[in-house]
């Protein structure tokens, strides 16, 4: 086994989560799952996975990931989704890595599928993060929405052979449902900090982030699913700077609150 834990955040995810405990287990003995009031199963399927399960509030993406570091055996974290899965390159490379140096962090890439087709264009096509890091120098910064990992100064990004599978959605209408309730939480972040809705944002970066996917990234190639996926983007990117709009307008009724929990994010 790699002295690497991996740590898991969820809310019913009982259909998904045995596989991407499976897979993980060909590389640790160390599996955190942190869980946000679960109601599917999902913990028991965990726990007789083996996983160590805790069940937390919902104080947000990185946060909760955070909470899950925080408990977790070895030093080095591997953050993945419920949704997802290392591939054998992946694990592979992983037995064979070495983790002397702490101030190195891994950029692994994404396969995501729509349904069950490898998208292979778009954005989702060129899908990358940063999964692995040591948590004595790297944690997630903790907003409602956008985590990202802080690196400090002199942190080295290597990329890791083999790829992370991103089961994202089921098929249109779940990532639609999914695009709308992000975009409500990023209206939400970006009034908090004071952004404003420019027409430009409004009517153009609709168009353009429709245009980048479909076109510039060839995302046509992908057929029915590229320009779903083409579409959803702009129609998000509209969506949360219409509800943006509307926050500062003081004569608007309020905004329903979106209830507070997880939302599986969605590559854009």
């Amino acid at each position: 086994m790699v002295p690497v834990s991996v740590v898991i955040i969820t809310q019913n995810k009982a259909e998904v989560i045995a596989g991407c405990v499976d897979s993980v287990k060909l590389i640790t003995d160390d599996i955190v799952l942190i869980d946000n009031n679960s109601t599917d199963g999902t913990t028991v399927i965990a726990h007789r996975q083996g996983c160590r399960v805790y069940d937390e509030s919902w104080d947000g993406y990185g946060a909760n990931k955070n909470k899950g570091n925080s408990r977790a055996k070895y030093d080095w974290i591997l953050s993945i989704d419920a949704d997802e899965q290392p591939d054998e390159e992946l694990i592979s490379a992983l037995h064979r890595l070495d983790l002397d140096d702490h101030r190195i962090v891994y950029d692994i890439a994404f396969k995501s599928y729509f349904g069950p087709k490898l998208i292979n264009f778009g954005s989702w096509g060129r899908d990358h993060h940063i999964r692995l890091f040591n948590r004595k120098i790297v944690r997630w910064s903790e907003p409602a929405v956008h985590e990202t990992l802080l690196l400090p100064y002199g942190i080295t990004i290597k990329k890791m052979r083999g790829h992370i599978h991103h089961y994202s959605v089921k098929d249109a209408n779940e990532y639609s449902d999914k695009s709308a309730a992000y975009a409500k939480l990023c209206a939400e972040k970006y009034f908090a900090i004071d952004k404003k809705a420019s027409l430009k944002k409004l009517y153009l970066a609709p168009a353009f982030h429709f245009l980048k996917n479909y076109l510039f990234f060839l995302g046509f190639l992908d057929g029915r699913e590229g320009f779903e996926i083409a579409s959803t983007i702009a129609r998000h990117t509209r969506l949360k700077y219409r509800l943006l709009r509307k926050m500062y307008n003081k004569s608007t009724p309020e905004i329903p609150a979106v209830k507070e929990k997880m939302i599986v994010e969605y590559s854009s």
